[in-house]
């Protein structure tokens, strides 16, 4: 997995086996809290608040690689991400925690794990502001337009703007079979990274909040041979951002002239329901059987859109003036709202003392498309007491987003007659335990992806954007991944992986681009005495080519290095950590957009970064 940037506030995207790169958005990879779908409807992703999580309340992440929605359904195409937060049991007593860094940044959180009238109860509070990196960007969108209208008014060269405020909030209640989670998470005053048209914006700021809660109930024994699981869960989001330049005040595009710059304002808010069951059989001689059900209710039900201009058919906006509600004349988006049913069925079927046989198939049913259904299959033989191999196969879909189907905006509209993006993905697999002390995993992998959306363009002479979206687009990759962790001695673990991929657009039979080819990474963890910590790692990304279309030179290599210094206690006390990020201050890049007009010297990551944080445990 390679996490590039883009330009909207610098928010991760995440490259999973090459898949992603090329847009604004991260539909193909599903975040889960908890298990939990994050997916927001406009988008398909995360949202604007999907980067920078707490990690002190973060029990461990875990990432599936490859197709999952014969479990998980949608936005499960290339990868799925599930943040799994501390309960009670790892969270004793309470801490206090404080911490500093580079860029002004600043944190302070306390943490709380114990019983209450018989309850297990997690609790978590933390608030923080950075004013963010702040490197250089020598040329952007506004640099183009200048030299084409004869204007002076870009802000480039000028520096990044990833500034925000945070807040986040958890609370976990549990008790025998029942469990309740309820989570906040803020971001105020987020700055637009290059810009929201790939044009510095210093002075705007949007903020997004995420509100979620969900219960459930689960008995892994309700029964001799029966065990089942009942959740249901609620999401609120909200998408706030009144007013966003973006082009600068003097901009001309063609004959239009924007005085006062060319003002966008999107407004979003959204909620969703969530319910689903599950049931697990194991009175099968050799058989275990799972199956669920669900429903979801994903409803944008409000949007603003204020703004300074009007789209024509043909031509560049209008400027209308001082900046006021559109939604009643020419929304970005109208409210949507879809249904989602489904329904899977999976059996672990032991063949063979060493074969077992995992298949799977899962049903979704939409409001806006109809149906698509996808299967999974493992077949894994235990050769030996320390090797294993696999056999993979998985089809998964992405879900067509509320964008996608129905936008109205200057840089593409909608088209709701889309269907779900397809992937098809064959692995082999060996788990080999080499010694007591040495683990080694290698993968192999192959998929073809279709009817992929894309931004086309629209040759309608009475289209109100430039480009439209559309099932455009074919692609098929392949690679392999290895890794090896080595538990040198008691005190000291070594752990690297490398990973080889190649993506080629099956329409101009040109790489794809945007993700690396050759991907290294090594880690060592070393136990000191008194409870001290030290590790580090480096990552050597490589052979990152442009995409069809983008003249420009491939993206340059880099190599990070990483170390920190931690003190961890298992009692009561303080405890101390520090981190250098980028401790040879290397220039690393993340590529922008194809064509590369707009930043066509790529987006500059950060430099050097130190950060200190003191906890106290009581």
């Amino acid at each position: 997995m390679h996490v590039m940037r883009n330009p909207i506030s610098y928010t991760p995207t995440y490259l999973i086996r090459g898949i992603g790169g090329g847009g604004v958005t991260n539909p193909q990879v599903l975040m889960l809290q908890n298990g939990i779908p994050m997916t927001i409807g406009y988008a398909g992703d995360g949202g604007q608040a999907r980067g920078d999580w707490p990690m002190e309340n973060i029990e461990r992440i875990e990432i599936i690689r490859g197709p999952g929605s014969a479990l998980y359904g949608a936005e499960a195409f290339a990868g799925v991400i599930n943040i799994i937060t501390r309960t009670s049991a790892e969270t004793p007593g309470t801490t206090l925690t404080a911490g500093a860094g580079t860029f002004n940044t600043r944190n302070a959180s306390v943490r709380h794990g114990g019983k209450w009238a018989g309850i297990d109860v997690a609790a978590y509070l933390r608030v923080g502001s950075t004013e963010g990196q702040n490197s250089t960007l020598t040329a952007d969108a506004q640099t183009l337009n200048d030299s084409r209208f004869g204007t002076h008014v870009s802000h480039a060269p000028g520096p990044v703007n990833t500034g925000y405020e945070a807040a986040d909030a958890n609370l976990d209640l549990a008790q025998d079979k029942w469990r309740w989670r309820s989570s906040l998470k803020r971001r105020s005053n987020v700055h637009v990274g290059a810009g929201v048209n790939s044009a510095l914006d210093p002075d705007s700021v949007t903020s997004s909040e995420r509100i979620t809660s969900d219960v459930s109930w689960t008995d892994p024994l309700v029964t001799q041979d029966w065990g089942v699981g009942l959740l249901a869960s609620y999401l609120h989001y909200k998408d706030i951002t009144p007013r966003i330049v973006l082009f600068p005040a003097g901009t001309r595009l063609g004959s239009s002239f924007f005085p006062d710059g060319m003002i966008g304002g999107p407004l979003r808010w959204e909620r969703q329901f969530r319910l689903s069951a599950f049931a697990t059989y194991t009175g099968l001689t050799d058989h275990n059987l799972r199956f669920g059900l669900g429903h979801d209710d994903v409803n944008m039900y409000q949007v603003q859109t204020f703004k300074n201009f009007l789209l024509q058919p043909v031509g560049p906006p209008i400027p209308t003036g001082p900046q006021m509600d559109y939604g009643a004349i020419q929304p970005h988006i109208s409210p949507s709202r879809r249904w989602v049913d489904y329904v899977y069925a999976q059996d672990e079927w032991r063949l063979a003392r060493d074969w077992t046989l995992t298949a799977g198939v899962r049903h979704d049913n939409y409001s806006d498309f109809g149906g698509t259904t996808n299967p999974r299959l493992a077949l894994v033989w235990d050769a030996s007491l320390d090797l294993t191999a696999k056999l993979l196969y998985g089809e998964a879909f992405r879900a067509p987003a509320f964008n996608e189907l129905y936008a109205n905006n200057p840089v593409a509209s909608g088209n709701p007659n889309l269907q779900p993006e397809t992937i098809k993905t064959w692995e082999a697999a060996l788990s080999w335990q080499a010694r007591k002390d040495v683990q080694v995993n290698l993968n192999v992998f192959r998929y073809e992806m279709r009817n992929l959306i894309r931004s086309v363009a629209n040759t309608s002479p009475q289209a109100s954007s430039a480009n439209y979206f559309s099932n455009a687009g074919a692609q098929k990759g392949q690679g392999l991944e290895f890794d090896i962790a080595w538990d040198a001695n008691a005190t000291l673990r070594l752990s690297g992986n490398y990973s080889n991929q190649r993506n080629v657009d099956q329409t101009t039979d040109a790489d794809t681009g945007y993700a690396p080819h050759h991907h290294l990474y090594g880690r060592a963890d070393w136990r000191l005495g008194s409870g001290m910590l030290l590790s580090g790692q480096i990552n050597r990304v490589m052979d990152r080519q442009r995409s069809v279309g983008d003249t420009r030179a491939p993206v340059p290599d880099y190599t990070s290095v990483d170390l920190s210094l931690s003190m961890a206690r298992n009692k009561p006390g303080w405890s101390l950590s520090g981190s250098v990020r980028n401790v040879f201050n290397a220039d690393i890049r993340e590529p922008s957009l194809a064509p590369g007009t707009a930043i066509p010297n790529d987006l500059p990551m950060a430099g050097r970064t130190l950060y200190i944080q003191a906890s106290y445990r009581h």
